[in-house]
């Protein structure tokens, strides 16, 4: 499936929900109200959608939220989309908080990656950023990296957190970033560190420019190198420590522009599927969806069986149709260097990370 300027959009990043059980600074404060729980796309409802994209074209699905792994049928969902003919590879980002628990279903559920987020790993100023004391937790499935049939990356969010340090936190000044690249030498993970994206409570804080810390990375590790190793078919630029275990990624979508090359679209948890995540600009597929249903009894989810629905057919050519003519139009490249150009309004945890 190609848009207009001839792209292959061949990626889906789904957010299955827009709960968390932290309190990122950058994402989910204190006071951000979740949705009801109609307002979440169903199991039934993302599955046609997957069915639908697959049939365009899309064979690589993201699962995200908010926090995938807080919605009870999350294990289920990812078993589903990898029965779905066409996709090839399922993958997970999660903050890593339950994932030692869900980790043996996810695996049996057939996941093919797992991104964990993680920015510090100071145990202070980790609660700092997140509002929990959570890091122990997140670590378990790291440290169990070795032994995991699955790669694991950590997503690290490229941030001035100057303003939440403390007293007894190591803090971000200096080689903030060095504790998280040296996980590369002691397990076989990717340590991917991502520019800020300027929406929402994003906007409240400063990307760290990548060409000045990959400056900072050469002048610590003087044998970095760059990976030309297969990681993905995302836009992380990739280098190696002599020695190391795992990678250490670049994503810099600020100081680096990819647009050219941009492979993906994003469905929110309430089915609205968006092309760019710098304007407002997509379909609401969960209109389509629900067009002549009745409400659920009691604010639950929409349960329906698509494949028993008498207009299946006719159901999949209008998501089709809707899906196609949003492709179609993908904008030619974000515009977060010219703020005042930016119309997304939402905040990330409501539009999936």
């Amino acid at each position: 499936m190609k848009d207009s300027f001839g792209r292959n959009i061949d990626y889906m990043r789904i957010s299955i929900t827009d709960r968390c059980n932290l309190r990122c600074k950058y994402c989910m404060p204190d006071g951000v109200e979740s949705l009801a729980r109609w307002e979440i796309l169903s199991l039934e409802e993302i599955e046609a959608i997957a069915i639908c994209a697959a049939g365009l074209g899309i064979s690589r699905i993201k699962v995200t939220g908010g926090e995938p792994l807080v919605r009870r049928d999350c294990c289920q969902l990812v078993k589903l989309l990898k029965s779905i003919p066409g996709i090839e590879k399922v993958t997970i980002t999660t903050n890593g908080v339950l994932l030692d628990r869900y980790l043996e279903p996810l695996l049996e559920a057939g996941i093919d990656g797992i991104n964990i987020s993680l920015d510090t790993l100071d145990p202070c100023m980790y609660e700092k950023i997140t509002g929990f004391d959570r890091l122990a937790c997140v670590m378990k499935t790291i440290e169990r990296s070795p032994g995991l049939p699955v790669r694991v990356k950590i997503n690290a969010v490229s941030i001035d957190f100057s303003s939440m340090d403390g007293e007894g936190c190591s803090g971000p000044g200096g080689s903030w970033w060095k504790e998280l690249v040296e996980l590369t030498g002691r397990y076989p993970v990717d340590v991917r560190f991502i520019e800020m994206m300027p929406i929402g409570y994003g906007k409240q804080f400063k990307t760290i420019n990548h060409k000045e810390l990959l400056e900072e990375m050469h002048r610590e590790y003087p044998g970095l190198a760059k990976d030309h190793t297969e990681h993905g078919y995302g836009p992380a630029v990739y280098y190696r420590i002599p020695g190391a275990l795992g990678s250490v990624g670049l994503i810099s979508a600020i100081h680096g522009k990819f647009c050219d090359e941009c492979n993906r679209v994003r469905l929110t948890s309430q089915g609205f599927l968006k092309t760019c995540l710098c304007y407002e600009d997509g379909v609401d597929l969960r209109a389509i969806l629900r067009e002549g249903l009745k409400a659920p009894e009691g604010g639950g989810h929409y349960h329906w069986p698509l494949r028993e629905c008498p207009g299946e057919e006719k159901l999949q050519a209008r998501l089709a149709a809707a899906m196609e003519k949003a492709i179609e139009h993908k904008p030619a490249a974000h515009c977060f260097e010219r703020p005042g150009m930016i119309t997304e309004s939402h905040n990330m945890i409501a539009i999936g990370g």
